[in-house]
């Protein structure tokens, strides 16, 4: 049952994001002193998440009323899981950082992007140079990359733009750079020398000069990492991305979102954010919900949310992209869209086959870009049908029910703080689910997540996950981190029945131009996606990953969706632009060998505790200095 307390908390009218519209001088951390400061915290739950009381029909109808869920009524099934994430605001009102009545909320998702990292800062670049007002732009790595180099170029062509219409935009960045300073204050203001610097390589003052810029480096000793990941333009779109700002070899994934739901992402954006919004944000009383920012000039204005135009499908963009024969929007040589239709065509063109080259060579090229080492392609031919796609328009008839499930940041050494609104959507999502659960993720090694998986196993659903080959192992073997996880996968399997064992697909992912996973310390083909799909319907997508990290300590950002149409449409692009399922199975106990029996080079396998401990403790300072290790 939902508390009374919980269930007046959805329904207060006040709001981080209404109060700083009220008060702009006012600190969203002053205001949230001020709303929910006398409320009793608690960071510790001992229930494991295996066993909840199963919600009543007068439970759900009550969780129901706990949202702004829009035209679609959610199921019964989504309704479980936000009734039991719910429970998490007895122990912190902001357990998922963003006001409680700003927490279920609904809107739509035109595009989804599962591409190398690189193609999703492609849109996030068009998304900034498409700005009126302003921009909000939270992540967790930032280092010089093409990544950065792609912001940086946008952000100088915003200014541009704003100044040729005479206006001004409010730019506000936010990145996790741990140090010394932030034991005294973890939201560091970052001076202009610095981020124009080497280390950060933002543009200077001068190269942006209509612009009202800021950028805080934050983070919450001693692991309260910032690993959210997510932007808002605008405050009319919003993006929730996998990815960091760096240079690596990770397919990853990003969801793009409109409608009222990006009120909530704003105003978890200002909770984080936590200082005084100097200048004010233009946006702060133009909600989402009740359309967004008035724009300067109708006559660029993109339609947007319920105005967008059917969405193509996939087969059409490929031969669109083939048509078109663009050039790539790079850093020192950009070309920007002026709508998400032309970005899709142009980003497809990339894909697509010059003369003498092969569908599966289109790709391998493409994949290969952000590679130090570049490999060439092992995987059959690519069919008819099967080319690779990285932008998925999708249309659904409505918008559909939509909540905010993430994390906030913790710091202490310990790995109690598990009973927060991410967790709980996880655990919800197995414990609850009948036909079968779909799992993508870097690592998969989280304790609680062992029990819950075994648990569905034995009731008979169908679970398949697609984990990266040895990510961050030798990082996640030492004590407390939960192994790895070819570890994790055989310990799982050697506790099953025959018949048990027969529900559980582990894969490790493979390239879409590769024929065998690659592992993780040969950079050359990972995957940094985090998606979990329950019953093709319920949908978690953000920046968790289902390790000890992501479960007990750092700041993050996840969605849980109600919608069959864009369940189906992830699901497809996953299995499209890759080749997981074909070629990355595990066997019976849960490792992948080739044909021959042989493991995977560079595979650790299941090394014994103090032999684990000690390649654990090189890999933590290997992990500590990789740019990708979060």
């Amino acid at each position: 049952m939902v508390s009374d307390h919980v269930f007046k908390l959805c329904h207060e009218q006040q709001t981080i994001s209404s109060v700083i519209a009220e008060k702009p001088s006012e600190a969203p951390t002053e205001v949230v002193e001020r709303l929910y400061g006398h409320h009793k915290r608690t960071s510790v739950h001992d229930a494991s998440g295996v066993d909840r009381p199963i919600a009543s029909v007068t439970d759900l109808e009550r969780a129901l009323q706990c949202g702004k869920w829009g035209p679609r009524k959610p199921s019964a099934f989504f309704l479980k899981v936000y009734h039991d994430v719910l429970h998490c605001l007895d122990a912190d009102p902001l357990g998922s950082m963003v006001s409680p009545p700003l927490m279920g909320s609904h809107g739509t998702i035109p595009l989804t992007v599962i591409a190398p990292l690189a193609d999703i800062i492609r849109h996030m670049s068009n998304l900034i140079v498409r700005a009126e007002k302003e921009v909000i732009l939270i992540t967790c790595s930032w280092s010089p990359s093409v990544a950065s180099k792609l912001i940086s170029d946008a952000l100088k062509e915003l200014s541009r733009r704003a100044g040729s219409r005479g206006e001004r935009v409010v730019v506000k960045v936010m990145y996790d750079k741990a140090g010394p300073a932030h034991v005294k204050n973890c939201r560091q203001k970052v001076p202009a020398d610095v981020y124009s610097g080497k280390g950060i390589q933002l543009p200077k003052p001068e190269e942006m000069p209509h612009l009202d810029f800021e950028a805080i480096n934050f983070h919450k000793p001693l692991l309260g990492t910032l690993h959210a990941k997510f932007m808002v333009v605008d405050r009319k779109i919003s993006v929730i991305e996998s990815n960091n700002m760096e240079d690596n070899d990770n397919m990853e994934m990003m969801t793009h979102l409109e409608g009222p739901i990006v009120d909530s992402i704003y105003d978890t954006a200002l909770l984080t954010w936590g200082n005084v919004l100097s200048p004010t944000l233009p946006s702060s009383n133009a909600p989402a919900g009740e359309g967004g920012l008035t724009i300067s000039s109708p006559s660029q204005k993109e339609l947007v949310y319920t105005d967008r135009p059917a969405a193509r499908e996939q087969e059409e963009i490929v031969k669109d992209g083939q048509v078109a024969q663009l050039p790539e929007h790079m850093p020192g040589d950009p070309h920007y869209d002026p709508d998400l239709g032309s970005e899709i065509t142009r980003m497809q063109s990339c894909y697509s086959c010059h003369p003498n080259e092969s569908r599966l060579q289109a790709t391998s090229r493409q994949l290969n870009l952000a590679c130090t080492k570049p490999i060439p392609p092992h995987a059959p031919e690519i069919a008819e049908g099967e080319a690779f796609t990285p932008y998925i328009p999708i249309s659904t008839p409505s918008p559909f029910p939509i909540a905010l499930v993430s994390r906030p940041p913790y710091g202490p050494p310990s790995n109690s703080n598990v009973f927060v609104p991410q967790n709980e959507a996880w655990l919800s999502c197995i414990r609850n689910a009948q036909r079968s659960i779909f799992i993508q993720t870097p690592d998969l090694n989280a304790v609680p997540l062992h029990d819950a998986i075994v648990a569905a196993l034995k009731r008979g659903v169908e679970i398949v996950y697609y984990v990266c080959l040895g990510y961050n192992d030798a990082g996640e073997i030492m004590p407390g981190q939960g192994g790895t996880n070819e570890m994790f996968a055989s310990k799982l399997a050697s506790g099953l029945s025959a018949s048990e064992r027969q529900n559980l697909t582990v894969c490790y992912y493979v390239g879409k131009d590769q024929d065998k996973p690659i592992h993780h310390n040969f950079k050359q083909r990972s995957c940094h996606i985090k998606l979990l799909i329950a019953d093709g319907h319920i949908g978690i997508q953000g920046s968790g990953n289902q390790d000890t990290q992501s479960w007990c300590h750092s700041q993050e950002m996840n969605i849980l969706i109600d919608s069959e149409e864009v369940c189906r449409k992830w699901k497809e692009g996953i299995e499209r632009n890759q080749n997981t399922w074909r070629f990355g199975k595990g066997g019976n106990d849960g490792m992948w060998r080739d044909e021959q029996g042989n493991e995977a080079e560079g595979s650790m396998g299941k090394p014994s505790a103090p032999v684990g401990w000690v390649k654990g403790a090189i890999g933590m300072v290997k992990k500590a200095q990789d740019k990708g290790g979060f």
